[in-house]
């Protein structure tokens, strides 16, 4: 559960620390690739509350869903046409997904541990 979420505040202070700046000619790549960590993180969150996480599957699916989100919006720009709008739908799409059932799970936990709390 905290390889996620340490990964994340490593990219965060790196990105703070530095004056590192992605050219714009880029910046829908970054948009789909930033999206897709995302999704993939949230989803590692959820199979956690879920009790299914596996950290080859979270790792694995971190570098093919940046992957091939990348590559759409390769593909889309070579033939003209913004393929990166289906990346982000489906990756969007996805997050709102594991967001919400993150929150059923934890509202859940939090409403069985007020129950038990009344009861004693």
């Amino acid at each position: 559960m905290w390889l996620p979420v340490i990964g994340l505040l490593i990219g965060l202070l790196l990105g703070f620390w530095t004056e590192f700046r992605i050219p714009d000619a880029y910046t829908n790549y970054l948009s789909i690739a930033v999206l897709a960590a995302l999704d993939t993180l949230f989803g590692g969150i959820r199979a956690h509350l879920q009790n299914t996480f596996e950290e080859n599957v979270f790792v694995t699916g971190f570098f093919s869903n940046i992957l091939l989100a990348a590559s759409l919006a390769f593909l889309g720009v070579h033939l003209g046409v913004d393929l990166y709008l289906a990346a982000i739908f489906a990756f969007g799409v996805r997050l709102f997904n594991n967001i919400a059932v993150i929150r059923r799970i934890l509202l859940s936990k939090w409403t069985a541990r007020k129950e038990n709390e009344s009861e004693v």
